[in-house]
């Protein structure tokens, strides 16, 4: 088949995949496989190959990472039950203050909590952030809020165990080792930088509270003062299941924002949050922060020790097993249920795992969906033209890998699915454009967060809990993660000589 026919059908069925999710709202598992389909029946796949295609590239994504998505969304989802990350912002305010909570916040977001699932973490620290934001003053909203956009949607494509960085490395065989380390290495000064950017163009005017904010009502303090009295009189469970509520109604209701940091914040206001620390570190049945999260920070370490044994030719079977990313999640995975079970009893973890498995089911789908839509693009010829055209001489070719995912990202609208198709549109490429696999794979993860917008859940969670209007939230969201998405790229350039 010429290249033509390929060029266009494959244009076409993205397109068509986009159509369907955005203007139609099919759901975006259905779309994806109706443009798998497509794509397949119109190029050299054809009649014989192409389910097989999609089902094999589904399959191949679940058989590398479904495990992996599984273990981490069940370890999230039980330090969310214990209230780890209530603890954990806490923490953080009092030791680093209130002005610097921006950057130990995201940094601690995007470097650690990428277990668990992201609307999850939003909802639970969204309204700790805005408390905090009150206590910064002026400009606090903005600050927080794009500290936790850019951390967030940061976190999920290059720090493992994202669920977009699993699946990175899985499409470009990269050891998940080398994608943690080298992931580690670049999302570190990416934060900084992009946080200390939006926070200069903050002070210089770029942000209006009386545009850019939601005005809480009185009336909906005054409901949130009700709420709040009610749930001091509940469990530590019964709480965070009403935090957990809040996702449901993002879309319809602004006041939620403020009235789930009331809750949180207690009737004293923002200046109450010293307190309700001391409360949380002498709660009954919450462990010691440092021995919650010390399961889930064994696991990342075995991962990384593996990669520093392979990368100094140092072969040991005990550490290679050990270091096996199925192998340290699934201790991870135990020692957090063994804390979780001498701390909140076996009922709650029990539960904290239901709700896990329900939360991990709609993620293992739409990425080994990614892994089809992939399978069947790279399958149909795509990669053999564009192998034609790009080489080793391709000037910058980091930079056309970062370009592909931003065009897929603006089409589609979500990150994993962009950075996704883009990595399995340039695996075959990796040999002939001379770089190696890990550095395609954070150039795609980088691509695809480029102009995050309203098609984006996290944009409305943002924009709800985080008090915001549409335009501020414009500004927070798509500005500040779009500006990390640039300072990523750029900050890869230098340390993609460290490979040559």
């Amino acid at each position: 088949m010429s290249d033509v026919p390929v060029l266009v059908n494959t244009a076409v069925a993205i397109i068509a995949t986009v159509v369907l999710i955005v203007r139609f709202h099919v759901h975006p598992v259905i779309s994806l496989v109706l443009g798998s389909l497509y794509l397949g029946l119109t190029t050299e796949l054809g009649l014989d190959k192409t389910v097989q295609t999609i089902t094999k590239g589904f399959g191949d994504i679940m058989a590398e990472v479904g495990l992996l998505i599984a273990f981490g969304v069940l370890m999230g989802a039980i330090l969310q039950e214990m209230g780890t990350i209530e603890e954990l912002v806490h923490r953080l305010i009092r030791l680093f203050g209130p002005k610097r909570l921006p950057y130990s916040l995201a940094l601690t977001i995007g470097t650690l909590l990428q277990s668990i699932y992201l609307d999850v973490l939003l909802v639970i620290s969204a309204p700790l952030a805005r408390s905090a934001a009150r206590r910064i003053g002026h400009l606090g909203t903005p600050r927080m809020a794009v500290a936790m956009a850019i951390a967030l949607e940061c976190g999920i494509v290059l720090v493992v165990p994202g669920v977009g960085a699993l699946a990175l490395a899985a499409l470009l065989h990269v050891p998940l080792g080398t994608m943690l380390l080298w992931g580690l290495v670049l999302i570190v000064p990416t934060i900084i930088i992009s946080v200390a950017i939006m926070t200069f163009l903050f002070h210089k005017g770029f942000w209006n509270p009386a545009s850019d904010e939601l005005a809480v009502t009185h009336e909906a303090d005054l409901a949130a003062g009700d709420e709040a009295r009610t749930e001091q009189t509940a469990g530590p469970g019964q709480q965070t299941t009403a935090a957990r509520s809040q996702i449901t109604r993002h879309g319809t209701e602004s006041s939620s924002a403020g009235a789930t940091t009331a809750t949180l914040v207690g009737p004293d206001g923002p200046d109450g949050a010293g307190a309700d620390a001391e409360g949380a570190e002498t709660a009954v049945g919450r462990p010691h922060l440092l021995l919650s999260f010390a399961p889930l920070l064994l696991a990342l370490l075995l991962i990384a020790a593996g990669a520093v044994a392979e990368a100094a030719g140092w072969h040991n079977r005990v550490l290679a097993f050990l270091a096996d990313p199925v192998v340290a999640l699934l201790v991870g995975l135990i020692g957090t249920v063994v804390v979780g079970r001498m701390h909140m009893g076996r009922k709650r973890v029990d539960d904290a795992i239901a709700r896990g498995f329900k939360d991990s089911g709609q993620i293992l789908i739409l990425t080994a969906v990614g892994g089809s839509l992939a399978a069947v693009v790279a399958a149909g010829g795509l990669g053999d033209i564009l192998r034609g055209y790009f080489g080793a001489h391709t000037f910058a070719p980091l930079l056309l890998v970062w370009l592909i995912a931003a065009v897929l990202h603006i089409a589609v609208g979500s990150v994993t699915i962009s950075a996704i198709t883009a990595a399995g549109i340039l695996a075959p490429l990796a040999p002939g454009l001379g770089i190696d696999p890990v550095l395609i794979a954070l150039a795609a993860g980088t691509g695809s967060l480029f102009a995050v917008h309203v098609t984006s859940n996290t944009f409305w969670l943002l924009q709800s809990l985080m008090g915001q209007t549409t335009r501020g939230t414009l500004k927070t969201c798509t500005v500040g993660v779009s500006l990390a998405s640039v300072v990523a790229i750029v900050l890869l350039q230098p340390i993609s000589l460290l490979f040559f």
